[in-house]
């Protein structure tokens, strides 16, 4: 019995062995536990003490980058779209900046409060941030002006003085402080020194002279799908019309150079005509599809036309040709005198044949020398233009029945005047002289007041301008056209060889040589006398004057292939009942001003604006800190 009792005494022991470990293995646990959440929530706190610091960074650095954009953005908007070079007031104000600080600044238009950067607070990072009002600056512009030339005042940022100026380059110094703020208030504070460099190019409208020779084709009134269409063929060099252009189905188109008009449509002409800005048009099974190597310009401004043909008039008697009005009876009769030295009659003339000279011996006899640019015809003629010898410009001009042989040799520095029986030798030749009368070149100039009713070369395929003669024909009525007119050298080909497009100059050829042919009120008349029905001019052909109507006409037979080594210029498009027209522009009237002598001209207004991105704005940052962590 005793045994069991001790059995039962140590078992009961054990039991409270048992209790103690498990209640120490419980506190055990509840302090890793606790350890767990604390260690937890530390980590916790932590990181979101590091997540609103570096959120506050954030926000700051955004700031910064949102308020110096808005300077280059405000900065760009204050330079007027289009600028044009000023007189006295510089593209960009003065105190721009301090406008400009003042809107950043601002609490409720501009940055001065506390900003989402991310426009929502329940972003996962969310914060804000304010510009540091008292420590943000923006200072006064260094400005600089760059220029090409000047004459006289040379200049300025706030002064465009006489020069030639380029751009603008201003450079204001800048200080931007952001304050940063997270969500628990946490804010962080950084701050960007350095320059906005605003460059504003110089946009100038410049009023240029526009010599009407510079066009391969030039037409005025041409309004799109107008009720014709242009003749198929090539036309080399710029082309303008300040209406519209319109192309037809029975050939092709080839247009060398760039294209303008100043209808916004091209026109197609099918059945009916079609009206597209499209550089190509179909119709059912028809397509017409220009060929436009260069590319096209709609909507351009128009270009203004000459006012009137007095100056070629006047230059008759001076050479210059500068004034446009109308030279009186009295002014003719003190500088043009005929073959027999007889002067212009004070009460005017109905016929006759006149030249400027002046005749220095007993009585009005020779030596006689030459004073001005040309040959003064009055009243209705035909006239024939040869070279002579390898010098020599002839002119044979019929006048109220009377023949005058008038020979122009600038190698000999003479001018012989013929008419029957009676011949005279003037010293001199006919001379283009500059608005001060300071002589350009030799250069002549026959005026008809009245119509040429018969202009012509030597024949066919005969070379008819002399390599040194630069002329303009000019009448004041129509001018017709019975036969081929060339150069003696063709200073462009004619014709394209292997990669070599036609129009291209030839040096060699290149003597100075130079024809127009002009009316200011009338037409140009075709009136082809050749067999085989071409017709070749090697000139600028004009037709041009405000108010007028002239244009090219065909008054003849059918031409078969009309050539034009030159330009043609118009007033109005009409029937030149032609096949094939070829239009080679002379390159040369494409550089330095070379042109006809006395062709009309035209001011042309350029105004070249700016678009995106010019004006140009860029920061130069010098510095940036972090001041909260300094």
């Amino acid at each position: 019995m005793k045994r069991n009792d001790e059995l039962k005494s140590k078992n009961e022991r054990a039991r409270g062995v048992a209790l103690v470990t498990a209640l120490l293995m419980l506190s055990l646990f509840t302090v890793m536990t606790l350890s767990m959440v604390i260690a937890t929530t530390s980590d916790t706190l932590i990181d979101g003490f590091y997540r609103n610091a570096r959120t506050s960074f954030y926000a700051a650095d955004s700031g910064l980058s949102v308020a110096r954009q808005y300077l280059i953005n405000q900065f760009a908007s204050s330079v007027p779209n289009p600028y044009t070079a000023f007189s006295t007031t510089p593209p960009i104000a003065s105190g721009t900046e301090t406008t400009i600080l003042s809107s950043l600044v601002n609490a409720s238009s501009g940055f001065g409060a506390y900003q989402s950067i991310d426009g929502s607070q329940t972003a996962s990072w969310p914060g804000s941030f304010k510009i540091d009002t008292a420590n943000t600056t923006l200072g006064a512009p260094t400005c600089t002006i760059h220029y090409t030339s000047s004459s006289g005042t040379v200049p300025t940022c706030t002064n465009a003085g006489n020069g030639s100026a380029t751009f603008y380059s201003y450079s204001y110094p800048y200080k931007l402080t952001v304050i940063g703020q997270a969500r628990s208030n946490e804010t962080n504070t950084v701050e960007e020194q350095g320059t906005i460099v605003l460059t504003v190019t110089i946009n100038s409208t410049t009023s240029t002279s526009q010599n009407f020779s510079g066009w391969g084709m030039f037409i005025d009134q041409y309004p799109v799908c107008g009720g014709g269409y242009l003749v198929p063929g090539t036309i080399t060099g710029p082309v303008f019309t300040n209406g519209g252009w319109t192309f037809g189905t029975s050939g092709s188109y080839i247009f060398t150079d760039q294209v303008g008009s100043h209808s916004a449509n091209l026109g197609y002409q099918f059945s009916s005509c079609q009206q597209s800005s499209n550089t190509s048009y179909t119709s059912g099974s028809q397509t017409i599809s220009p060929n436009f190597q260069s590319g096209v310009l709609l909507n351009q401004p128009n270009i203004s036309l000459p006012v009137d043909s007095f100056n070629q008039k006047r230059a008759i008697l001076d050479g210059e040709g500068v004034n446009d009005t109308n030279p009186t009876n009295t002014e003719m009769n003190a500088s043009l005198k005929d073959v027999s030295r007889t002067a212009y009659p004070t009460g005017g003339a109905t016929s006759g044949v006149y030249l400027p000279y002046t005749a220095t011996g007993s009585g009005g006899t020779c030596p006689c020398t030459f004073t001005g640019g040309g040959i003064y015809v009055q009243g209705n003629a035909t006239v024939t233009v040869t070279a002579s010898g390898s010098t020599a410009q002839v002119y044979t001009i019929v006048n109220n029945s009377t023949t005058t042989t008038v020979t122009i040799d600038t190698s000999a520095n003479t001018t012989t005047v013929a008419s029957g029986s009676t011949s005279l030798t003037i010293t001199g030749t006919p001379q283009q002289k500059d608005g001060s009368g300071t002589f350009q070149r030799n250069a002549t100039l026959l005026y008809v007041n009245g119509n040429i009713t018969n202009l012509k070369g030597g024949g066919q395929g005969v070379g008819s301008i002399q390599d040194s003669t630069a002329l303009n024909v000019v009448a004041s009525g129509d001018i017709t056209l019975t036969g081929d007119i060339l150069y003696k050298s063709e200073p462009v080909t004619l014709t394209q060889s292997g990669s070599t497009p036609a129009d291209t100059l030839i040096p060699a050829n290149n003597h100075g040589q130079a024809l127009g042919i002009f009316t200011a009120n009338g037409n140009i008349n075709l009136a082809n006398a050749q067999s085989n029905g071409n017709l070749e001019i090697d000139a600028s052909i004009a037709t041009i004057s405000q108010g007028g109507s002239g244009g090219l006409v065909n008054t003849g037979s059918a031409i078969n292939t009309l050539t034009i080594v030159g330009g043609r210029i118009q007033n109005t498009i009409q029937n030149i009942n032609t096949t094939t027209r070829n239009v080679w522009f002379d390159r040369r009237y494409a550089q330095g001003g070379f042109s006809p002598p006395w062709f009309p001209s035209t001011t042309v207004t350029t105004t070249t604006t700016y678009t995106s991105p010019v004006p140009i704005v860029t920061s130069n940052r010098v510095s940036w800190v972090n001041t909260t962590a300094q």
